[in-house]
């Protein structure tokens, strides 16, 4: 059986969140269970209707990335949902602070809300990576 992945995603940089996206949608569908923690500045990434140009912000690579018409990121991690087993968790804590709802986050990509240390719990059996 191969061994599940767990990314636990805190920056909001673009390389970080599209790297991050990458990783968990081929693992997806190369039949890999994946799950996601999505945490601090990582949450700006999700937010519903936020503006594709203005959604990511990074380096010199974003730039690249938003010229060369790089697949979005949040298009990735739906595809990897919608092609395997990627499940993908909002931080509690970071929500509470933010005094957001899982409602203010993309549609249909959050299978709920999850503290860290359930995640950190879950992932003792996997491969754990974090950005």
């Amino acid at each position: 059986m191969t061994q599940p992945l767990y990314i636990l995603l805190c920056s909001g940089e673009h390389e970080k969140v599209q790297m991050a996206a990458m990783m968990a949608s081929v693992g997806a569908v190369s039949e890999r269970p994946v799950e996601v923690f999505v945490s601090m500045n990582a949450m700006f990434a999700f937010e519903k209707g936020a503006d594709p140009d203005k959604r990511y912000q990074g380096g010199a690579f974003s730039a690249l990335l938003k010229e060369k018409k790089a697949p979005d990121a949040v298009m990735l991690f739906q595809q990897g949902k919608d092609l395997g087993d990627l499940k993908m968790w909002a931080c509690s804590m970071a929500l509470d602070v933010k005094g957001w709802e899982l409602d203010r986050l993309e549609d249909g990509l959050f299978d709920g809300a999850l503290g860290l240390t359930k995640f950190l719990s879950d992932a003792e059996n996997g491969q754990f990576i974090t950005l």
